[in-house]
C-alpha cells in the first residue's frame, strides 16, 4: 500500500495542481506575443510533467510493455487535458479550447517519445512474450 500511494500520489498532486491553476480566471501577463508563447509552452510543459508520472507511477504499479505505459500515459494526460479545458470553460475570464487539448497533447506525447527513445538507447528491455518488464526510471 505505501508504494502504492508512494507512486501515485506525485501523479495526483500534479493534477491538483493543473485543476488550481486552471481555476486561475485570469493568467496574462500582459506580455503580448511572449505571453502567448509562455502560456502555451507552459501548457505543453504542465502535461509533459504529467505524463512522465504517470508512467513512473504505472511502471511501479505492474509489469507493463513499454508500448503500454506509453498509449496509457499519453491517453490519460488527453483525457486529463480535455477535462481540464472543459474545467476552464466554467471560470470567469477564461474558456476552453481544442487547440490548447492538442498543445497539452503535444506536451505529454513528447514527454513519451523522449522516454521510449531513452529507454531504447539504453537498451533496456521492453516486455513481450519472451522479455521482461522494464520499469520507468524518472526523467
Amino acid at each position: 500500500m505505501k508504494k502504492f500511494i508512494l507512486s501515485w500520489s506525485p501523479v495526483l498532486a500534479w493534477c491538483g495542481l493543473i485543476f488550481g491553476l486552471s481555476s486561475i480566471p485570469d493568467l496574462g501577463t500582459g506580455l503580448g506575443v511572449w505571453d502567448l508563447l509562455l502560456r502555451k509552452t507552459a501548457h505543453a510543459g504542465e502535461f509533459g510533467v504529467l505524463a512522465a508520472l504517470f508512467c513512473r507511477a504505472l511502471s511501479g504499479s505492474g509489469d507493463f510493455s513499454v508500448r503500454f505505459l506509453f498509449w496509457s500515459a499519453f491517453v490519460f494526460c488527453v483525457l486529463y487535458a480535455i477535462s481540464d479545458e472543459f474545467h476552464q470553460s466554467f471560470v470567469q475570464g477564461r474558456f476552453g479550447t481544442a487547440f490548447d487539448v492538442s498543445v497539452d497533447s503535444a506536451g505529454a506525447l513528447a514527454v513519451c517519445f523522449f522516454q521510449r527513445h531513452r529507454a531504447r538507447e539504453r537498451d533496456l528491455p521492453v516486455r513481450g512474450p519472451h522479455k521482461e518488464p522494464y520499469r520507468m526510471p524518472l526523467v
